[in-house]
């Protein structure tokens, strides 16, 4: 619980550096993107389950979001919801991303940017699977992203970027009124990801 609370007041200074930050301009964006992940498995399950690929549940699966932030010439501050879910051998998993972010930009034309930052918050990792309790879990995330921001008119871009974040959620596997099966802890996840961003 005091990690928990950690994460909630470092996504507050954040969203408060959103607000307070030197912006010319409101944005808001879509997301779509590919997520894949690294699970780290428990000997127990292991054991139960014949030794499945447990980085395959969430691999390459479609990844949907919302941002909200403040962006100027130099760079911007933003705070990003993101959603994706897989299975694999009848397990499903849901992963959530809440993330403060801030990205520096270097300009490679009038209309084109690289950008490259780092990211803070939390992730929410539940276990969906059929025939089986649900579980949930909250964890930390921290990590970087990068790519190239493309202006399409003054208020509208699309952009290509990459993120890679470690976290140490982690989740269990039990039939429902049965033992446990065991435990799937979250370790890092890549993602690739277009956007499409309005500036008010």
């Amino acid at each position: 619980m005091k990690t928990l609370n950690t994460l909630i007041a470092a996504m507050a200074v954040c969203a408060a550096g959103i607000t307070s930050a030197q912006a010319d301009d409101t944005f808001a964006s879509l997301t779509y993107g590919q997520t894949s992940d690294k699970i780290r498995k428990s000997g127990l399950l292991q054991r139960n389950t014949d030794h499945f690929n447990a980085d395959g549940i969430i691999g390459k699966d479609s990844t949907y979001g919302v941002r909200l932030g403040q962006i100027n010439d130099q760079g911007r501050y933003y705070i990003t919801y993101d959603n994706v879910s897989g299975d694999h051998n009848g397990i499903k998993l849901r992963q959530e991303n809440l993330l403060g972010s801030y990205d520096a930009f270097l300009p490679i034309s009038s209309s084109t940017k690289l950008f490259g930052g780092g990211s803070l918050g939390m992730v929410k990792l539940s276990q969906e699977s059929k025939g089986a309790s649900r579980d949930t879990d909250y964890g930390y995330a921290v990590g970087l992203q990068a790519g190239v921001l493309q202006q399409v008119t003054d208020n509208t871009s699309v952009e290509l970027g990459y993120r890679y974040l470690r976290s140490n959620a982690a989740t269990e596997i039990s039939s429902h009124g049965g033992p446990k099966t065991g435990t799937m802890r979250l370790t890092s996840s890549a993602q690739t990801y277009l956007a499409a961003s309005y500036k008010f």
